[in-house]
């Protein structure tokens, strides 16, 4: 129970004077009671006076110690009766506020919290309605707010009162607890018309933790119609104090299960394998799934891999060899030993085993007591299969230059040995063998060297517009004199783009994808060769009726060491050069096939070269920005100091005004002041990484982005154009991949494809939309804001962003300037909110066009 206040004491202590002072006057007498005495009763309630002792106490006359004792009695009673009716109410409400902190601090969900909260501080002030807003470290508000009381009509009615951001703004503002009797007039001071179901009382007060904000806490409308009371403010501030440290407490365990899965994941996922191991027991602690994967050879079927420890032996680099079955593993830990990078051979009885490069590192306790030790293994068999793979490579290099050279040697001997003996024709013939073989030669230590300029990223082209019927017919014209046997059809649609194209590069990919077909097609089987337009580039796909490929290979056609198609020397590297050339033209080349017996199908894109396109691969230098006569700038974002350079150098030779920096910390200032045209940006940087940076800076919605990066797995690709980049460079690369790389983003951003879906249809050039062959009329702003939404359809375009690129607004604005113009471009395309076609919501974040494909 709480005590009373200081001024309720000094009321309770009046009235037990003034009760003494009346006992004493009816009860003492000094000439006939004088042996009574009396002692004042120690209780701590204002109700216990004092007690009469003594032998004579009856003395009195009966009348008037009756008429005493109901005087007494009578004030007792009514006084008694109050108290206990308080003190019953007290101790209800504290019950109740002990059961609700005892729950709130029973749990770490922080829905559960909150909602406990609010419940139960409505229910011990007698409000109507609670609310819990919540706001995040940087006191952005968060989606886990809680609403209490409302009907779902009245909370969706709070949601759309178009003033509720500013309101929550003020009381945000206000440094305490805040209680009013008249909640509309304080709105209408503010100069903020109410919300129709405003409710008349209302108090709040922020809620802190460690003098941080977590968010705020409000009551309104107490339902007996009166207002708050002090009491029912130090009930919100008590709640308001606990809600804060909850919500604190789950954040952090939050956080630290987040930071928890996220090393488990890190470490389960690793290309490494890790164990984890007791130094007492030498029993394994953990292990991730790669350690996993590597022991797993040597288990014996139907037994755990505990047993392992059991059986295996351990034999190191210096030879000795080691048996954990006569050496405890436990025993081994203990000593402590640090291991680096050593080359550890584990086998079993019956002869398996298996090769690894092994780190041992012992984790210690206060006072060098070990209590675990971490080894990470590496497997050394994809090792030794780059070695062996690099070993068949030399092996078939020098094979395919031994045959023809074996021929030309034969040929020589032959004209050097025979002269006088051969006729003319024959002579002919050897000659023609020589210069044959010589020519086959040439062409295998071209792609030689061509191999070796993709790897180290110098291989050059040189793109001017051509056509993409003469390249094929050239490529079509090669293969068939050079003794191809099969029929070539050509299907190329009328209308197709010039292409900016290296042309001996480009048909030496055809050719060498013709050359790949045929190889694996019956002769009885027609090679095809299309193209199609895809959107700033054009897709020439070259198909056979072959052998087809196994879809476990597909991934691997395009490496050097992949084998192509099947076994045949020559394929990989024959592919691994189309893939280099094609990136160079900054395409990309892709395999398709249905399955074995069935074909394949092989295709690659190059740009299309529009007019900036072909002025520019006419010069060295690119178009200049239709505003400015100044070279256009990019940005370049790499913490690798050789990258930076690297790029740079191409990036002034081929006439761009480069900007370069290693602090991703530092790109919306410099996006800001600069103004560049597109970023360059490494995927893997210090402390981050660039798909999370297209979230977390806004000013790279504005602008194409190409990122960088030493991995070039598909998953990777698609995961960083998902995010909204243009492109994506694996390194190594050439100077002439990336300019024409930057090149191709550029005019995919400044000369967009006309925009389609559905019925409506958006011409960039002329800026007209039509919606179902009828042109709408829209104002300037309504038009750039339908174009910004189209030019990133079907990813979710921010508030903020709109903002920023429609009405050049970096501060933060309110929203609802952009919803009052997205309901406008809704009404006159005749769109609606609850079914969508065109404009889709993205609750509290922003709007998302549909794309063609969508509909």
């Amino acid at each position: 129970m709480s005590r009373p206040s200081c001024r309720q004491q000094e009321r309770q202590q009046h009235e037990s004077r003034r009760r003494q002072r009346r006992l004493r006057r009816h009860v003492f007498n000094r000439d006939r009671h004088r042996s009574m005495c009396s002692i004042p009763a120690v209780v701590e309630h204002p109700h216990a006076h004092m007690i009469i002792v003594g032998p004579r106490a009856a003395a009195l006359p009966a009348p008037r110690r009756m008429a005493v004792q109901a005087d007494l009695e009578g004030e007792t009673l009514t006084d008694s009766s109050d108290a206990k009716r308080e003190i019953e109410a007290l101790r209800t409400r504290i019950s109740t506020l002990s059961a609700a902190i005892l729950r709130i601090s029973a749990t770490l969900d922080l829905d559960t919290v909150l909602a406990e909260v609010v419940e139960s501080a409505r229910r011990l002030t007698g409000a109507r309605y609670g609310v819990i807003a919540t706001v995040d470290e940087a006191g952005t508000p968060t989606r886990e707010s809680v609403f209490s009381g409302f009907t779902p009509e009245e909370e969706q009615e709070l949601f759309t009162w178009p003033d509720s951001g500013r309101l929550f703004e003020h009381l945000r503002e206000l440094p305490g607890p805040v209680r009013l009797a008249d909640l509309s007039g304080y709105v209408r001071a503010l100069g903020i018309a109410p919300a129709r179901l405003f409710s008349r009382t209302f108090q709040g007060t922020p809620m802190r933790h460690r003098g941080a904000e977590v968010g705020h806490f409000f009551l309104a409308d107490k339902t007996d119609g009166k207002e708050f009371t002090d009491d029912d403010e130090e009930v919100l501030i008590l709640f308001a104090s606990q809600a804060a440290a909850a919500i604190a407490n789950a954040r952090t365990y939050r956080n630290e299960q987040r930071a928890r899965a996220d090393l488990e994941a890190l470490v389960e996922t690793s290309p490494v394998g890790v164990v984890v191991f007791d130094a007492q027991s030498g029993q394994p602690v953990s292990l991730n799934r790669e350690a996993r994967r590597i022991v797993e050879s040597l288990r014996t079927p139907g037994h755990p891999l505990e047993q392992l420890q059991e059986v295996v032996s351990v034999r190191r680099a210096d030879g000795r060899e080691v048996s954990l079955a006569e050496i405890p593993l436990a025993q081994t830990l203990g000593a402590g030993e640090t291991v680096r990078a050593e080359e550890v051979v584990l086998s079993v009885p019956d002869g398996r085993s298996v090769r690894t490069l092994i780190n041992a590192t012992p984790i210690r306790a206060e006072g060098d007591a070990i209590l675990s030790v971490v080894v990470t293994m590496q497997d050394l068999a994809p090792l030794d299969e780059i070695d062996r793979m690099r070993t068949e490579f030399l092996s078939l290099v020098s094979h395919e230059l031994r045959a023809p050279l074996i021929a030309i040697k034969g040929s020589a001997d032959a004209l050097l040995e025979e002269a006088a003996e051969l006729d003319p024709a024959e002579m002919r013939e050897f000659h023609r063998i020589i210069a044959e073989q010589a020519g086959h030669m040439r062409g295998l230590i071209r792609d030689l060297l061509d191999a070796g300029r993709i790897d180290s990223g110098t291989l050059s082209v040189a793109p001017e517009p051509s056509e993409v019927a003469a390249l094929v017919e050239r490529a079509r014209s090669t293969f068939l004199s050079g003794g191809g046997r099969h029929a070539v059809l050509v299907d190329l649609p009328a209308g197709l783009p010039p292409v900016m194209a290296d042309r001996r590069r480009i048909v030496q990919v055809l050719n060498n994808l013709l050359s790949n077909a045929a190889r694996h097609a019956p002769e009885s089987t027609p090679i095809r060769v299309a193209a199609v337009r895809e959107d700033a580039h054009v897709a020439v796909s070259v198909s056979d009726e072959g052998s087809g490929v196994a879809p476990e290979l597909l991934p691997h056609l395009f490496s050097k060491h992949g084998g192509g198609q099947g076994a045949t020397a020559g394929h990989g590297l024959g592919l691994a050069i189309c893939k280099g050339l094609v990136e160079a033209h900054g395409g990309r080349i892709r395999a398709r096939s249905p399955g074995a017996g069935r074909g394949a199908t092989f295709t690659f894109t190059i740009p299309a070269a529009g007019e900036a396109g072909a002025a520019a691969a006419r010069s060295k230098t690119p178009p200049p920005a239709p505003e400015s006569a100044e070279p256009p700038r990019i940005l370049v974002v790499d913490d690798d100091p050789r990258a930076l350079r690297f790029v740079r150098d191409a990036l002034d030779e081929a006439g761009f005004a480069p900007l370069v920096t290693g602090a991703p910390q530092e790109m919306s200032r410099i996006i800001r002041t600069e103004r560049p045209r597109l970023v360059l940006l490494d995927l893997m940087l210090p402390d981050t990484d660039g798909i999370e940076l297209m979230d977390q800076v806004p000013e790279l919605a504005d602008l194409p982005v190409i990122f960088i990066s030493g991995y070039g797995r598909d998953e990777t690709v698609a995961k960083a154009l998902e995010s909204g980049a243009a492109d994506y460079l694996v390194k190594p690369f050439s100077p002439t991949e990336l300019v024409a790389r930057i090149r191709a983003a550029l005019r995919r951003r400044e000369e967009p494809e006309p925009f389609a879906v559905g019925e409506l249809a958006i011409d960039y050039p002329q800026r007209r939309v039509t919606l179902g062959g009828e042109e709408i009329e829209l104002t300037a702003k309504e038009y750039e804001l339908l174009r910004v939404l189209s030019l990133d359809a079907g990813r979710v375009v921010t508030f903020e962003t709109l903002l920023r690129r429609v009405w050049a607004k970096s501060e933060k604005a309110d929203a609802n300037l952009v919803r009052n113009f997205v309901r406008n471009l809704r009404r006159k395309l005749g769109d609606s909110v609850s079914s969508p076609v065109y404009l889709f919501n993205a609750r509290g974040v922003g709007y998302r066009m549909a794309k063609p494909r969508d509909r």
